[in-house]
């Protein structure tokens, strides 16, 4: 990644969640920093300098994380080898819900709101191969292969689109809802696990929504769509109750996730009324 990750440097051994912590660890997670730029005690006094028209650009560390799965052993290099060249795209999302995790915790237990999880189009480069276990904690391998992932083409009326709306959110006339941030925190929770916080979540922003929507210019063509949300006030404040007493049913995980996508489906109908 084109940035120090955020925890230290170091191994950490993960569980699947909902093991015991006596269960067999399913990942080791090794993060290194790479390329730091050299640390100097600030003096109390900088000296003054004369900035450049045009500086030249300041070396940046980047961040490196290895995820093992150390869930179990290949029997053969023909297998290892069989799995390497099957990997792709799926194996490498699984792995990143594994460093995701593993950051949501950094974020957590340092209170540090501004930590964030990364994405697959933020990576610098990535490889997937096979090892023995000092080698691949080391970032080595004994195979490997570097893993590139084309750009989907895109119509240009969907790639504007965002572009125009953001002129007119910046320069006043268009406003960015409160539902439309507290909708996005509960598809960030909701794709990555955090099944009790997304129901939390999504009943704030399915209020906020049935408090702003209504008095939007698009009202008017979002007449079914706010109908449909206020169908799910009731069934979302069960599934909040249960999030705060423990666990999600099946049922209530999946009313979590169906309202999520019906705000998401309002919010774009108003981005296009909107246009």
């Amino acid at each position: 990644m084109p940035w120090a990750l955020g925890p230290p440097d170091g191994r950490y051994l993960l569980r699947r969640p909902g093991d015991p912590p006596a269960a067999t660890p399913s990942h080791v997670l090794v993060i290194a920093t790479l390329g730091a730029p050299e640390r100097r005690r600030l003096t109390a006094v900088r000296k003054k300098r004369e900035a450049q028209p045009e500086p030249e650009p300041i070396p940046v560390a980047t961040g490196r994380a290895t995820i093992i799965d150390v869930a179990g052993e290949f029997a053969s290099v023909a297998e290892a080898q069989a799995w390497l060249a099957g990997a792709g795209e799926e194996r490498l999302n699984a792995d990143l819900a594994v460093l995701n995790r593993a950051l949501h915790a950094f974020r957590v237990v340092t209170a540090d709101p501004y930590q964030n999880v990364v994405s697959l189009r933020q990576t610098l480069v990535v490889r997937v191969g096979y090892g023995a276990g000092e080698q691949v904690a080391d970032g080595l391998w004994t195979e490997a292969r570097e893993l590139v992932f084309s750009a989907r083409r895109r119509r240009r009326a969907t790639v504007l689109a965002p572009q125009a709306r953001l002129a007119a959110v910046l320069n006043g006339r268009d406003r960015a809802l409160a539902c439309e941030e507290l909708t996005l925190r509960a598809r960030l929770d909701l794709d990555h696990g955090r099944e009790r916080e997304a129901a939390l979540q999504v009943l704030i922003a399915l209020d906020a929504a049935l408090a702003e929507l209504p008095g939007d210019a698009a009202a008017a063509t979002l007449g079914e769509r706010l109908a449909e949300l206020r169908g799910q006030r009731d069934p979302i404040t069960v599934a909040a109750q249960s999030a705060l007493a423990g666990t999600l049913s099946p049922e209530e995980h999946a009313c979590v996730a169906f309202t999520v996508g019906r705000i998401e489906a309002a919010l774009r109908a108003r981005a296009v009324a909107s246009a």
